[in-house]
């Protein structure tokens, strides 16, 4: 029923970076932005052998302790509340008729700020393949030759055990475009840019909260939005498209930023609100094609206050220039990484990785050995067919569409 609106490169690229401050402290770090290349579009072979190509990765470091899982919103409900979570991106939309209350929606918003986003870094390569079908046509198919993230959540912290970090719950600038108890976004009275006429003060979380309240609107949502700020995404970017080049992989890369966890919604209790969250009513207008009536008529009932936001700074400026880290810097994480998300994507494997990983690209290959000699030979025979079978597809290039 409409749901309610809202992530060729040579061998230096990996061998030249270096640490900057020791984990856990903070670094200050000059970063020069280069523009991204477009990876090189090119029959899908095997990736070369992870031994071969060891030298080009970074030296391992320790990796540190992962973020822990916060409590469950279970424990956040209000007695009269209901939330309904968004599988895929881990949005919440709450609805209770106690947070129509300013000062029940103001503590609910701070509480809901002290959860942090959860970014990821995902390398998705694909390459197509074209194949006769049993009508003797051809068809072309998507493949998905490697699918792999990695969550920066850990990194927000400063000490992850303890929640210290350098998040802040701000408002809407007055110069800021934003939902303000309305449909489209705009300025705030007065404004134009970021040049304000009369310096009026931008209104305070309480005063947004109480404006909100205080709407005769039908329909109302309250938003937050969590953001991570700081984050040198085109720097990373451009060092996992050279690690990803440095396969000589000839598929289709995508390397992208995801943000989950990211929206937090609070509804006015109405009949209305309840249906348009419910998963079943959902399905039955998009089947139905219903949405295309249903959706117009909730974007011009429903009036929106986009105007919180809880920022999670992977760094932020330091004083005298440069930037300081809350933990560690964009370079610091490529170190870390590099050689798990490397093998991961030799092996084509889809999948978030996680410490275990991290520490199995830090070990060397494990020895066979079953105790009987014919069958470590023969095991020695394969690992070297499959070795040059490697070398072959890393002079030639693998993942081409095909």
């Amino acid at each position: 029923m409409g749901k309610p609106s809202d992530l060729p490169a040579g061998k230096a690229a990996a061998d030249s970076l270096s640490l900057h401050s020791n984990l856990g402290e903070s670094s200050r770090n000059n970063i020069n932005n280069d523009d991204l290349d477009t990876p090189e579009t090119a029959a899908d072979d095997l990736p070369p052998n992870y031994s071969e190509v060891e030298s080009l990765l970074p030296p391992p470091i320790p990796a540190p302790t992962l973020f822990n899982t916060p409590p469950t919103t279970a424990s956040l409900l209000v007695d009269d509340g209901k939330v309904f979570n968004e599988v895929k991106y881990g949005s919440q939309f709450w609805i209770a008729k106690s947070l129509e209350d300013p000062l029940v929606l103001e503590s609910h918003i701070r509480t809901m700020a002290a959860f942090p986003p959860r970014p990821y870094i995902k390398l998705v390569g694909t390459h197509t393949e074209t194949r006769r079908n049993d009508k003797d046509k051809n068809e072309t198919h998507n493949v998905v030759d490697f699918d792999v993230s990695v969550e920066l959540t850990p990194y927000l912290y400063s000490d992850a055990q303890y929640r210290k970090s350098w998040n802040q719950l701000r408002t809407v600038e007055n110069f800021e475009k934003a939902k303000r108890g309305t449909i489209f976004r705009k300025r705030a009275p007065g404004t134009n840019q970021s040049i304000e006429v009369g310096g009026a003060p931008k209104p305070t979380l309480t005063e947004w909260c109480h404006r909100y309240a205080a709407s005769h609107a039908g329909l109302k949502v309250f938003a937050l939005q969590r953001t991570m700020v700081g984050f040198d995404e085109v720097r990373v970017k451009e060092l996992l498209r050279a690690l990803v080049h440095n396969t000589n992989y000839r598929g289709h890369l995508k390397v992208e930023l995801v943000m989950k966890n990211s929206l937090v919604e609070v509804y006015n209790e109405a009949r209305t609100n309840h249906w348009r969250l419910t998963s079943w009513i959902q399905m039955l207008f998009t089947f139905t094609l219903l949405f295309l009536f249903a959706w117009p008529y909730l974007w011009l009932r429903t009036k929106r206050w986009e105007v919180a936001i809880s920022e999670w700074p992977f760094s932020r400026a330091a004083e005298g220039g440069g930037k300081e880290y809350v933990s560690i810097s964009e370079e610091q994480w490529y170190n870390l990484w590099a050689r798990a998300i490397y093998r991961a994507v030799m092996e084509k494997q889809q999948k978030v990785l996680d410490q275990s990983d991290l520490r199995r690209a830090q070990e060397p290959e494990p020895a066979f050995n079953s105790g009987n000699a014919i069958a470590d030979g023969a095991f020695d025979l394969f690992r070297a067919g499959v070795g040059a079978m490697n070398e072959v597809n890393r002079q030639l290039g693998w993942g081409r569409d095909c």
